[in-house]
């Protein structure tokens, strides 16, 4: 089973350079996670308890968005390593952040990183 959250929205103030900390930037945020439901959890039971409540994934990238980072790689990491603590039973877990308009006077329209788990 998949649980996603897709292109959740934030401005945030990440960057190496200090103009970035300063003025901040829009960025956005996929988390991806993967696990095999058991016999007994959520797709038989109806129970939140049972699978991946995905309000809880946008919550944890908030925290993170909030925290600025040089690197969003780091930040990145940073949201993986909460999701994996908080849903120890998971298989796959992949996190994209997207930085929108990244580079001053250059016609790019995001760079992106991506980090990801497998058990």
């Amino acid at each position: 089973m998949i649980v996603a959250l897709r292109a959740a929205e934030f401005f945030a103030y990440h960057g190496f350079y200090p103009e970035e900390q300063h003025t901040g930037n829009c960025f956005i945020v996929d988390i991806e996670v993967e696990f095999t439901p058991t016999a007994s959890s959520g797709l038989h039971t109806d129970d939140i308890n049972d699978t991946v409540n995905y309000e809880e994934l946008y919550d944890i990238a908030n925290k993170h968005m909030q925290q600025p980072q040089k690197l969003i790689e780091t930040l990145a990491t940073l949201i993986l390593e909460d999701v994996k603590a908080r849903y120890g039973f998971l298989d796959r877990i992949n996190i994209s952040i997207k930085k929108q308009n990244p580079l001053a006077g250059a016609k790019v329209k995001y760079t992106e990183i991506i980090v990801g788990y497998n058990k």
